[in-house]
């Protein structure tokens, strides 16, 4: 773990208490506990270089209590840096939280924990193992993802004690949300547009079950740094995403064909709706106006019965006469008191020939 390093030990399961700054002080390996008659004995070797000789039997005594209060000072004072917090252990029960700076606690009754929660921590997920990244999509299609989750130290106290294998717990649970999330997502989503939101969502899921866990962690963001199909497979997926684009640019044709097809028919329509409305205008006011003709028409013929039904009928005659052929007789044709015409003259035929020859000698 990052703060192993910084405190000095492996926390309340460790092997021995540890200080932020008692490593100096001890013997042996990181973690083994100072050998205190060592320190003793090295304590007096050094006294009696610069204390005066004699004194009786009293000066190994005087020597031993200064070894010991030196011994005691060394470890119960630490230094802790500006992005440090240190949790004061008690018996090796948490007792209290301390702010950066000098800080004292009772050795060996307590101990300091020194912990980096302004120090940034990031694991990189699918990119070592083939295990890691390789998902199930939502379309059932595989997903090599290689993502990555930045975290930091929020509350010092749950971080120490309730749970273990920080950093470990943190690798479990993003790597559960991302299948998770992957499993809800199409593929293509993944890969493309969706990124965004997947990385949101994993976010979320991960924060909320550390949450439930009391872990004391902070995750900063989920990074998607890559999501292709398998290698395995990148051929025939190439080849689907050939397929797709041809899909898609016939569908734009398509549609550009049935826009301007539709805009032609669009056009069309409102030319015969506009020439249907003038129609229906002009026959109505035809209708109209004959309307208001018969009724002054009718007007006229209650004032006068029969001079308008002389009328009607001279008129109505008048436009019969008028499409057929006829020949006008007068009665007294020659000056004499009979018909004017043989009876028998073909006078219609007559009239056709002459046509004929007029408009054969036009020609």
């Amino acid at each position: 773990m990052p703060w192993n390093t910084q405190g000095g030990g492996n926390g309340p399961w460790g092997q021995g208490p540890s200080g932020g700054g008692g490593g100096g002080g001890r013997s042996g390996g990181p973690g083994t506990p100072p050998d205190l008659e060592d320190l003793i004995r090295k304590g007096q070797d050094r006294l009696k270089t610069v204390l005066p000789q004699g004194g009786g039997g009293k000066s190994p005594w005087i020597i031993g209590l200064i070894a010991l209060g030196a011994l005691w000072a060394f470890n119960s004072f630490h230094t802790i840096e500006a992005d440090e917090q240190g949790v004061v252990l008690r018996l090796g029960e948490f007792n209290r939280t301390v702010a950066p700076g000098l800080q004292f606690a009772a050795w060996p009754v307590e101990t300091i924990e020194v912990l980096p929660v302004e120090a940034v921590n990031q694991i990189n997920l699918g990119s070592e193992t083939r295990e890691q990244g390789l998902m199930l999509a939502g379309d059932q299609n595989l997903v090599n993802v290689d993502y990555t989750v930045q975290w930091k130290i929020a509350e010092p106290q749950k971080f120490l004690f309730n749970i273990r294998e920080q950093e470990k717990l943190v690798q479990t649970v993003t790597e559960s949300a991302m299948r998770e999330i992957v499993g809800r997502t199409p593929a293509e989503e993944i890969r493309t547009r969706g990124r965004s939101i997947a990385q949101q969502q994993v976010r979320d899921l991960v924060q909320q079950a550390l949450d439930s866990y009391d872990a004391g962690i902070s995750i900063l963001g989920i990074q998607l740094n890559n999501a292709q199909p398998p290698q395995e497979v990148s051929d025939a997926f190439e080849e689907v995403q050939r397929a797709e684009q041809n899909q898609n640019q016939f569908i734009r044709e398509a549609e550009q064909y049935r826009n301007r097809v539709l805009g032609s028919a669009r056009g069309e329509a409102s030319k015969i709706v506009e020439d249907a409305k003038g129609y229906s205008a002009r026959i109505v006011n035809e209708a109209e106006g004959e309307a208001e003709r018969f009724k002054s028409i009718y007007a006229e013929y209650a004032k006068a019965k029969d001079v308008t039904r002389k009328r009607l009928f001279l008129e109505m005659m008048e436009d019969v006469m008028s499409k057929s052929n006829k020949v006008i007789v007068e009665g007294n044709a020659g000056g004499q008191g009979g018909s004017g015409v043989v009876p028998y003259l073909p006078l219609p035929e007559i009239q056709k020939r002459q046509q004929q020859q007029s408009s054969g000698g036009n020609q």
